[in-house]
């Protein structure tokens, strides 16, 4: 049986995750994603690629927003964050977009993976919690995604970032699907497998 301790931590996680998503949300507008969807835009009709990248937790968001680009009209390509500097950036090529991922805006890491990104001639859209970090300064273009606590024991493991970070970029990707004009048959010839595969009757 879990301790009195620990049913109080979840419950004050979701309260944590309802604060914080309801004032996020609230400062959210759709002008927002304008210059970073432009720059992709922009990019794809010179024949350039988005890229996406992270370091810890951000970048496994990294990995599902590659997915979920890809499978809504815009190939993405997942760029490890450590890996870029070691050889990775070969996948780059000058004129390509890459979205950078970073809750502080100011991981080591990530400042030599954004220089080595910039050294090949690629743009960047950034997406922190910090509009005045290290990275919203060396980005092309720039997107919040911040909360004022991470909603565990300890506020310090990525949980309400992580969230927020996710619904930036899902945001992101419903506008570029829009621009593309993805349809039903698109999506279904990309997604083939599962129920989400087969066309629904009034899509037929």
């Amino acid at each position: 049986m879990l301790k009195t301790e620990s049913k109080q931590a979840v419950e004050q996680f979701f309260a944590s995750v309802d604060t914080e998503f309801n004032a996020f949300l609230k400062a959210r507008t759709a002008d927002e994603y304008e210059a970073a969807a432009q720059l992709i835009l922009d990019s794809q009709a010179q024949g350039g690629r988005l890229h996406i990248t992270g370091i810890g937790k951000p970048g496994h968001v990294s990995a599902y927003m590659a997915s979920l680009f890809s499978s809504t009209g815009n190939p993405c390509y997942f760029l490890h964050g450590t890996e870029a500097v070691h050889g990775s950036c070969g996948q780059l090529a000058a004129g390509d977009v890459v979205i950078c991922i970073s809750n502080s805006g100011e991981t080591g890491e990530l400042k030599a993976t954004v220089l080595a990104i910039k050294n090949n001639g690629c743009k960047i859209i950034g997406v922190s919690g910090n509009p005045d970090s290290w990275l919203a300064k060396e980005s092309d273009a720039f997107l919040i995604a911040g909360v004022k606590a991470e909603g565990g024991p300890l506020n310090r493991a990525p949980r309400n970032s992580i969230l927020a970070e996710t619904l930036t970029l899902q945001a992101l990707s419903v506008a570029l699907q829009v621009e593309k004009d993805w349809d039903p048959v698109k999506y279904v010839r990309c997604h083939p497998g599962g129920k989400l595969g087969q066309l629904r009757e009034n899509e037929k």
